[in-house]
């Protein structure tokens, strides 16, 4: 009896938490597609419904048919084409429309094309029935995809961090540096290009006295470190004029004093790999304990399938922390890189106006649910730096996107003939000698 008892209270409490994430499900709008399909496009293969969800995912299936039912619409996730090729495959249809009703979703550096050519529709244009001012709006994509006011895509939730700062626990403590200042000096706000070069110079030593130095201040991603520091520094690369042109930003004060700093700081503290080595030698290096800290992209922390996560050597443990910020900055900078959803332009206003609305419920939070970002990150880093770094990396006042993105890949636009060249030259020479060619695909951009 007692478990029959059970098992009815656990049927009960089900039920009242399912009608109240019923009840939790946004007011219906006057929209009804007459049983259209809406095809979700992206560029890898979406994962089907699960045959024993989690109750979560359940959830949000049951929120997903909810969806369809109510507004009368077949929503299909389909692959539509890869990362290089789902570009093509919308200005195509763009050209060429089939009556399909779709969203697509595209690598942020295959953007500037499309939205320059017009073959991208309003998310809030004529009759928008989306609020791009809500919470889960993603903010520095909604920023990086306006022109003049009009906002070509979007995308929902936090930006994944980028690029940080892990330290080498043990390295900071044989070098006299309880570790946990260093997050104390990110919290109070004087995390700041002094503090960490003061610690690059009491981490850098030659054990030994044979004059090869065999503790290392830091090694890593140079191109990371100096993309960084410009925004950290408020700077940036390409930003829009007063006339709404997108126009060579990296010329100011802010960020070729950035730009020099980065190059100081990689010339005289940065563990460069050996003469012939692979372009990842900063991996290895990593891993073998001789290097204070390491310049890297954040999803190396928490990746089973990355260096963090496989054959480390026993016995590092390390934190994170952002990149410090620069003098004429104001806070820390998460210089972000997050996919886009856009909508064709072959649309009239009232059929993607409500595209986006159901977009806007598929990829939104499901009712009686929080982001659950943290995931397996305590695998790998401790306890600060999930807590305090990632999770502050991830608010809209430390993102920034950077609009080189409109021009094509970084490592085409700024890696190739400007940030690569930096440590045998000088910020100013190597823009002036790259101005040329960013003029010319602005010109494209802009429309000239």
């Amino acid at each position: 009896m007692k478990k029959l008892f059970a098992l009815l209270l656990a049927v009960m409490m089900l039920c009242v938490s399912v009608a109240a994430l019923a009840e939790a499900y946004p007011e219906v709008k006057d929209i009804d597609f007459g049983g259209a399909t809406l095809y979700l496009d992206y560029y890898w293969n979406p994962d089907p419904r699960k045959a024993e969800p989690t109750q979560e995912e359940q959830d949000r299936y049951d929120f997903q048919d909810w969806i369809q039912e109510t507004y009368n619409v077949n929503i299909v996730e389909e692959q539509w084409s890869d990362w290089g090729g789902i570009s093509t495959e919308l200005v195509n249809f763009v050209g060429a429309p089939d009556g399909s009703l779709r969203a697509v979703v595209l690598p942020p550096d295959f953007v500037g094309g499309p939205m320059a050519n017009g073959a991208l529709a309003a998310w809030n244009g004529e009759g928008a029935l989306i609020n791009l001012e809500d919470d889960f709006w993603n903010d520095s994509t909604v920023d990086f995809m306006t022109k003049s006011g009009v906002v070509y895509g979007v995308t929902t939730g936090h930006s994944e961090p980028r690029g940080c700062l892990y330290f080498n626990k043990a390295i900071l403590e044989a070098a006299g540096i309880d570790w946990n200042t260093v997050y104390d000096m990110q919290a109070d706000g004087t995390w700041t290009w002094e503090a960490f070069e003061n610690m690059l110079k009491q981490i850098q030593k030659d054990t030994d006295n044979d004059g090869v130095i065999d503790i290392w201040g830091f090694t890593g991603e140079n191109i990371t470190l100096q993309r960084n520091a410009v925004f950290g520094n408020g700077g940036s690369f390409f930003d829009y004029d007063d006339e709404g042109k997108l126009v060579i930003t990296a010329g100011s004060d802010n960020a070729l004093e950035a730009l020099a700093w980065a190059k100081d700081i990689w010339e005289n503290y940065a563990w460069k790999g050996e003469e012939g080595a692979n372009w990842d030698y900063y991996k290895d290096a990593w891993k073998q304990n001789f290097c204070g800290f390491y310049m890297y992209q954040t999803y190396g922390g928490f990746n089973d399938q990355h260096e963090f996560g496989t054959d480390m050597d026993d016995g590092i443990d390390w934190g994170v922390v952002a990149v410090p910020v620069g003098p004429k900055g104001d806070t820390y900078v998460n210089v972000v890189s997050d996919n886009v959803w856009v909508i064709p332009n072959v649309y009239d206003a009232e059929t993607t106006a409500k595209i986006a609305y159901i977009y806007s419920l598929w990829h939104g939070p499901v009712p009686g649910y929080e982001d659950d970002w943290i995931g397996n990150k305590y695998n790998y880093t401790d306890e600060r730096g999930v807590d305090e770094t990632y999770a502050m990396l991830r608010e809209p006042e430390h993102c920034a996107a950077d609009k080189c993105l409109y021009l094509g890949s970084i490592n085409d636009v700024e890696g190739s003939g400007f940030l690569w060249e930096l440590p045998g030259s000088t910020p100013a020479e190597l823009l002036e000698s790259k101005t040329p060619v960013w003029q010319g695909l602005l010109d494209a951009f802009n429309g000239k």
